[in-house]
């Protein structure tokens, strides 16, 4: 569950390393951010000398939360960290690689240019 000044872990490449979460977009009256929803952020920390700088305003999509995923099988997907992909006003991710697993329900919300960077998808 991820809600405003939410520290998050960038899951790509794009030149950001950490995230803060400004506002949930889309969500209407919700508190919280799931797995695919995207969201509004401030970069914390940032790699020297790439095109993402430090305090600059971006959006990215959640790909994995510390609090538990149900699917309708019944199985339970939990991740140790909350981390996001950086992505652009289309929907397409700024970086060229994504680290770690993600979940397959990104897929579903047309986030599929994310799912093929990914070396793992559960």
């Amino acid at each position: 569950m991820i809600q405003p000044r939410t520290l998050l872990n960038v899951a790509d490449n794009s030149g950001a390393r950490q995230l803060m979460c400004i506002r949930i977009i889309g969500a209407g009256n919700h508190q919280y951010a799931h797995i695919g929803d995207v969201i509004v952020a401030v970069i914390k920390k940032a790699v020297p000398h790439m095109p993402l700088e430090r305090s600059e305003v971006i959006r990215a999509v959640i790909v994995r939360t510390c609090k538990e995923l149900k699917r309708n099988n019944g199985m339970i997907i939990q991740y140790n960290d909350n981390a996001a992909v950086v992505i652009d006003k289309e929907g397409n991710p700024k970086g060229t690689r994504v680290f770690g697993a993600i979940t397959w329900e990104l897929r579903q919300l047309n986030f599929t240019k994310i799912v093929a960077l990914a070396p793992e998808v559960f």
